[in-house]
């Protein structure tokens, strides 16, 4: 079977999302793939490097965000056949506020042979402090941080 394109992995992970299967998430990852999240704000990692650092990222993620639905995917493909461009956005709720939420995200993806290489998401922390009740804490450690 020939190693999936980008695009199928990247839908692979959203249905792995939403089935919350951290684990078969992280085994997307090359070995030494990346993660970055270039708008990571407060305790947030700005960087992941490696599959296992990925694996323990995501270990608590089903006990924070239900992600419930991922409504909306466009996939912008690039004159690269291993690099796509993808707009999704996904709804579902906070598990500690069972507030619902609704994140917009922009996703640069790169594979190998059907593996994540490189990961860079770009997402709104403050709409995701919100959502997750967290707002307070963000705005305080950015402040702490601004006065430095």
């Amino acid at each position: 079977m020939p190693p999936r394109t980008c695009e199928e992995t990247f839908r692979r992970l959203l249905e792995l999302l939403l089935a919350k299967d951290m684990d078969a998430i992280a085994d997307l990852w090359a070995e030494y793939g990346t993660a970055e999240f270039p708008f990571a704000a407060g305790a947030s990692p700005k960087q992941l490097t490696g599959r296992e650092a990925v694996r323990d990222y995501l270990a608590g993620y089903p006990e924070l965000m239900d992600v419930r639905a991922i409504p909306t995917v466009t996939v912008h493909h690039t004159d690269q056949p291993d690099t796509i461009v993808v707009e999704f956005t996904a709804h579902g709720r906070t598990v500690a506020t069972d507030e619902p939420y609704q994140l917009d995200y922009i996703t640069v993806l790169t594979t190998h042979h059907g593996l994540i290489t490189r990961y860079r998401d770009y997402w709104n922390p403050l709409t995701a402090a919100s959502a997750a009740g967290t707002l307070p804490e963000l705005l305080g450690s950015l402040r702490s941080q601004a006065t430095r």
